[in-house]
């Protein structure tokens, strides 16, 4: 397939859903402005009208072949579960329980510091950094007025913490679609992951402990909690890191968090069904856009889309390396675009595939290096969904938070340093997920 030219004009949907979603949104000064769904439904509308040689209704079943992918239902069936224990697990006091340890261990001159350590937790047991975000940046802001520490300080951490928790969780929708859109299992994505990120997560914590050590910081507030609460966080984590099927791994966080929740007194059964339902509604939009995706890449794919973007690339890649920082490229203009990582993540990773598969890259680094650099703009961009609720919350603008962030400005240079000195280095060969093995995921998460 990398051999063809392929047809310029198969991207056209592609071109149409950038200049839908962020022309629209540049004009009206309201990157949220134009729903991307719609915008995608527009650009899917497109490519089925295109290619006249082939018969309209055979079109629209190849549409809804790429849609209904087994690799694209099983990410849905993933998101709505994740939605389902976030919900349960909040309502549960999971939350507040995993905030006020944070804030008990941590001592007021290593406040800044311990949001990043609290923030880099949550994130990674949610799955979700703009939930994250929404949880912990009113604390912050309270803290903020206990100290007198600059507010954008606080909740730039905050929001350093959330981007990093975000790209190692089991269960964020980022991780979810790097991993299946490259066939890889989510345990050696994260690990891969992990030691391409620590470094700038460590310096992250130095430079903030470092910029608040010094100061005379008053906070006197005691904070309760109860650890039992935090067992499904804890559980989650743990069970994941040993390979466990995530179905199985969310659907047991499910449970756990419904059972602690009802010992409690915090709701009964039925109230737990419709947190359950509040928290998959929450994941509709995820999961329409990725099943869209999913058919117009097919279609994409079949009128020559990807072939003319792989012969295009393939002019200006000649390495392993170059393949590398190409993917890594793509997926940042893309995000810069959307504002969404695990969008760019989508679109880029039939793509991101297909050059791993040419020029030897191993996929486990292609799932991480998707993540990483997704998030790094993700995690930079103004008008991206962290930084506006961060700054909507804490009543700032955000530019003041933007010169307070560390963490995804050091993930930019440690993702390109993991591509310049080859890490992570892998002993073992890769292993395929079972799943997909008859059917590659290649053609439904395709660049759209």
């Amino acid at each position: 397939m990398n051999e063809k030219k392929g047809n310029a004009i198969a991207l056209l949907p592609l071109v149409v859903f950038m200049a839908l979603f962020l022309g629209v949104s540049l004009i009206m000064k309201d990157f949220y402005k134009m729903p991307v769904v719609v915008a995608l439904l527009i650009a899917s509308t497109i490519a089925i009208l295109q290619n006249k040689t082939i018969p309209i209704d055979l079109k629209v079943e190849r549409f809804c072949k790429g849609a209904g992918d087994s690799s694209i239902i099983l990410m849905c069936l993933i998101f709505i579960l994740a939605g389902a224990f976030a919900e349960v697990s909040k309502a549960m006091g999971a939350v507040d329980a995993t905030v006020n340890l944070g804030l008990t261990i941590f001592p007021p001159s290593l406040m800044v510091a311990g949001m990043f350590v609290i923030g880099s937790f949550l994130s990674m047991s949610l799955g979700t950094s703009v939930g994250t975000i929404v949880t912990l940046a009113p604390i912050a802001v309270g803290i903020a007025e206990k100290t007198g520490l600059p507010v954008g300080f606080l909740i730039a951490a905050v929001v350093s913490g959330a981007m990093f928790g975000d790209g190692l969780s089991m269960i964020s929708n980022s991780t979810v679609a790097a991993t299946k859109t490259q066939d890889v299992e989510m345990v050696d994505k994260f690990k891969a992951n992990f030691k391409i990120v620590l470094p700038a997560a460590i310096i992250t914590l130095i430079i903030y402990a470092c910029l608040t050590l010094g100061m005379d910081v008053n906070a006197t507030e005691t904070y309760d909690y109860q650890f039992f609460k935090i067992l499904p966080y804890i559980a989650v984590l743990t069970v994941a890191l040993t390979g466990l099927n995530v179905v199985l791994v969310l659907v047991g966080g499910i449970i756990l968090s419904a059972v602690i929740g009802m010992i409690y007194g915090s709701f009964d059964i039925f109230t737990v069904f419709q947190l359950c339902l509040k928290g998959i509604s929450g994941m509709e939009d995820i999961s329409i856009i990725s099943i869209l995706i999913g058919g117009m890449g097919e279609l994409t794919k079949i009128n020559g889309g990807i072939d003319f973007l792989l012969h295009t690339i393939q002019k200006k890649i000649h390495s392993e390396k170059g393949a590398e920082l190409g993917i890594g490229i793509l997926v940042s203009l893309v995000d810069l675009c959307t504002a969404n990582n695990t969008v760019s993540i989508i679109i880029v990773g039939s793509l991101a595939k297909d050059l791993s598969e040419k020029y030897g890259v191993d996929r486990r680094k292609t799932a991480s290096l998707l993540d990483t650099f997704a998030c790094f703009i993700q995690g930079c961009i103004p008008y991206g969904a962290q930084l506006l609720v961060a700054s909507s919350l804490a009543a700032i603008s955000p530019f003041s938070i933007m010169g307070y962030l560390c963490y995804p400005y050091l993930l930019g240079i440690s993702s390109i340093l993991a591509i310049v000195l080859g890490i992570p280095k892998f002993k073992t060969p890769i292993k395929d997920t079972t799943l997909c093995a008859s059917q590659p995921m290649t053609p439904d998460m395709t660049e759209k």
